[in-house]
């Protein structure tokens, strides 16, 4: 698999944020083809305190090709040009990356039982 991961940092006004979100971001992403998964953390703290960050977004492609195909698509573009103002800002940071997913023999035979 293959990520592309948002994060947000916390703002004074998470409000703004969070309708950002909701209204640009998500929709926007949604339309992304070859999009497989999508998964949203609400960021509840860190050991030792409160986290800078106030929430994850990851997007899941099958692989980089299907992923590079779908930022060069229209609502790709659409996606990272309603992003940049708020990468400039230092309130979003996004890397993407390789992802593989692996389950533990011991966890899955207990849900078996």
């Amino acid at each position: 698999m293959f990520q592309f991961v948002t994060i947000y940092r916390r703002v004074d006004d998470e409000m703004v944020l969070e309708e950002f979100f909701s209204n640009q971001h998500l929709p926007l992403a949604e339309q992304l083809p070859g999009l497989v998964k999508t998964e949203v953390s609400r960021i509840t703290g860190k050991p030792g305190g409160e986290s800078r960050f106030h929430m994850m977004y990851t997007l899941y492609f099958d692989d980089e090709d299907s992923f590079w195909r779908a930022l060069g698509s229209q609502p790709g573009l659409a996606l990272m040009q309603a992003l940049k103002p708020w990468g400039e800002q230092r309130l979003v940071t996004w890397f993407y990356a390789e992802a593989w997913e692996e389950w533990r023999e011991d966890v899955l035979a207990r849900e078996e039982e």
